[in-house]
């Protein structure tokens, strides 16, 4: 299966080293050098991933997340100069998966684009049916993993590709402990560096999502020290 990569960045110079690289390891490539673009793009044309820059003109990258996460749950990568953690935050928070900072090595993109659409497949973003799919049910929240969504008291709610992953990870062990550098591997299929802020950023946001007190979690317990769990205090 070829797999489409939809690169949104303004930067004629990183397009084209982003899509050697994509190229040259089997990914076809399109890309749009505006967020509007890259949104008309995406209604038109197949598209398995998307890599963001934030610093466009028309539609900026964080603007072009929050359209994209109302209309689907494409994995998304930042590639971004802008390497503060509050940037970080800030675009985890909107939606994206993962966030790579500038320079970059391109075989780490490779692999972050390789490991995501693994996953995403894996968890039912695929065109065609899972076979053995799983229904998840932790309490009140029930996960298809076909159909890759999750609801609680029957109520659909919104989340990102990577949230997904996490809860599939901690739904199918409850009470298990899972550590940061496991629940990062179920996401990009390794544990790279600095990913401890990204995945308590997703804690946090998955938290907000599915708690009815995300200060006082009901589901998504942190054990001091080693890791995180999922419990339903039933």
């Amino acid at each position: 299966m070829e797999y489409n990569v939809l690169i949104a960045e303004d930067d004629e110079s990183i397009v084209e080293l982003l899509t050697l690289y994509l190229n040259s390891n089997g990914f076809n490539v399109i890309s749009a050098n505006d967020g509007e673009a890259a949104m008309e793009l995406l209604r038109h044309r197949k598209t398995d991933i998307v890599l963001v820059d934030i610093m466009m003109s028309k539609m900026n990258g964080y603007e072009l997340i929050k359209a994209i996460r109302q209309e689907n749950n494409l994995p998304i990568i930042i590639i971004s100069a802008k390497n503060e953690d509050s940037d970080k935050i800030l675009g985890l928070n909107l939606g994206a998966d993962a966030y790579i900072t500038k320079p970059f090595n391109p075989l780490e993109v490779i692999a972050y684009v390789r490991a995501m659409l693994r996953r995403y497949y894996e968890y039912g973003g695929s065109p065609g049916k899972q076979e053995n799919a799983l229904i998840l049910k932790v309490g009140e929240l029930t996960l298809d993993t076909e159909a890759f969504a999750l609801h609680k008291n029957g109520r659909l709610l919104s989340m990102t590709s990577a949230e997904l992953k996490i809860l599939a990870k901690l739904m199918r062990s409850p009470k298990r402990v899972f550590t940061k550098e496991q629940l990062c591997e179920c996401i990009n299929g390794r544990y790279y560096e600095n990913d401890d802020r990204t995945m308590m950023v997703h804690i946090s946001n998955i938290r907000a999502k599915i708690e009815d007190d995300p200060a006082n979690p009901k589901y998504i317990k942190t054990v001091r020290g080693l890791g995180y769990k999922i419990d339903s205090d039933d």
